[in-house]
């Protein structure tokens, strides 16, 4: 039995944009100036108030990075309600997890920097909800890259995590998985730079959802699938 622990925003949905401006939109109502989408797109993957604190370059969390997260949160269905600010799918995503849901020897999960609320109504609006098996949010466990995340997963699911291969787009991703004794598989179409991925400890980079089949269930699973 494998378990399979995906990151949610840059590797499963796009949703910079609305993180983006949903950052924008706080640094704003807090008085400083908003960050520009390229240092946003650097922290996906943070919970909020590590993410906050370092876009402020505040050596630590403070009560401000906690109340603006708090405020963030405030405002995230707000955003998330514009039709111009939807998270979607990438590209060829659908097809596979349909394909990974049929596995009877994979056990999915999820491992993100979203509230619990956030992970659900994305699991929801897919109809994942009941294919996530073990799940763990920013509200759950301390911030990536500290490993508690998949060791808790791992636990709930009494798989070691030598067995366990974690899926993110992220550095913060990749250093939690060979924190936790993981495999860690970086993705190209996210948010990070594939140089970095590998730098902090990816074992490949996949280029497209279909190379996630071929890691997990063959190249020639993967193949019937493409045809």
């Amino acid at each position: 039995m494998k378990l399979v622990l995906f990151d949610c925003d840059g590797t499963l949905v796009d949703s910079l944009i609305i993180i983006h401006e949903t950052m924008r939109r706080t640094f704003v109502d807090f008085g400083y100036q908003a960050p520009d989408i390229a240092a946003t797109r650097s922290t996906v993957g943070l919970t909020l108030d590590v993410a906050i604190a370092g876009l402020l370059e505040k050596p630590a969390i403070d009560e401000e990075a906690r109340a603006m997260m708090a405020h963030y949160r405030s405002l995230f269905s707000d955003v998330r309600a514009d039709p111009s600010m939807q998270e979607s799918l990438f590209d060829g995503i659908a097809d596979v997890m349909e394909r990974l849901f049929g596995e009877n020897d994979i056990v999915l999960g999820a491992v993100t920097g979203k509230s619990r609320r956030g992970l659900n109504h994305m699991l929801e609006v897919h109809n994942w909800s009941a294919r996530f098996l073990v799940t763990r949010t920013a509200d759950d466990c301390p911030s990536k890259p500290h490993p508690a995340m998949v060791l808790e997963c791992c636990s709930d699911a009494g798989i070691d995590p030598a067995e366990t291969v974690v899926i993110g787009d992220a550095v913060f991703d990749m250093q939690m998985a060979r924190a936790a004794g993981a495999r860690a598989l970086g993705v190209s179409w996210g948010y990070g730079e594939t140089d970095a991925l590998m730098s902090a400890g990816a074992e490949r980079i996949l280029a497209s959802p279909n190379d996630i089949l071929k890691q997990l269930i063959g190249e020639d699973h993967a193949r019937r699938l493409e045809h």
